[in-house]
């Protein structure tokens, strides 16, 4: 049985980051779609997310009275993680297959683009390019099965932060 304060705790920080990454797609979509290809945009909501975790396992462990065994604290940020990445991809899904299923192909186009601008800063041979252009054109990575799959690796990085966060913030042992 999972204790009440690691429920309630991921599933609230869980839907802080659901909300928080529908609402970030929303306004990239609606401000300026060539966003979705910014990697400053991109590392800021990384930063976001790390920070919510912090906020959200200091949380937990204060209101556990101090006590965090690994798995507890593992437990937390994997509800939350899990809860924000089904509600972020449930977004994607409609935004991208639903609302507006064109802007999945300007934004493949963008993320082509930029790629082959970023390999040829780094004298990246034209064949090489090429392929990688294929690749991608090959993949969609905003359909509904694409979507899907990405948020599946997202659950795994996500995962391995968490079980690094967890052994951060367990409490140590009394020995």
């Amino acid at each position: 049985m999972i204790n009440e304060i690691i429920k309630r705790n991921g599933v609230t920080y869980g839907i802080l980051t659901g909300v928080f990454s529908a609402v970030f797609t929303a306004t990239i979509y609606a401000v300026n779609i060539n966003l979705f290809t910014s990697l400053w945009l991109g590392l800021s909501s990384i930063a976001f997310y790390l920070i919510i975790s912090i906020v959200l396992l200091s949380k937990t462990k204060k209101e556990l009275n101090g006590h965090f065994s690994f798995k507890e604290a593992f437990t937390t940020y994997f509800i939350c993680s899990l809860i924000g990445i089904l509600i972020g991809t449930t977004f994607n899904i409609l935004l991208f297959n639903v609302i507006d299923p064109s802007a999945q192909d300007t934004v493949k186009e963008l993320t082509i683009k930029s790629a082959v601008e970023t390999m040829q800063k780094f004298n990246t041979p034209a064949a090489a390019i090429n392929e990688a252009i294929a690749n991608m054109k090959e993949n969609n990575p905003y359909s509904t099965i694409g979507l899907i799959k990405g948020s599946l690796s997202s659950l795994v990085f996500s995962s391995i932060i968490g079980l690094i966060m967890a052994a951060f913030f367990k409490s140590k042992s009394q020995e």
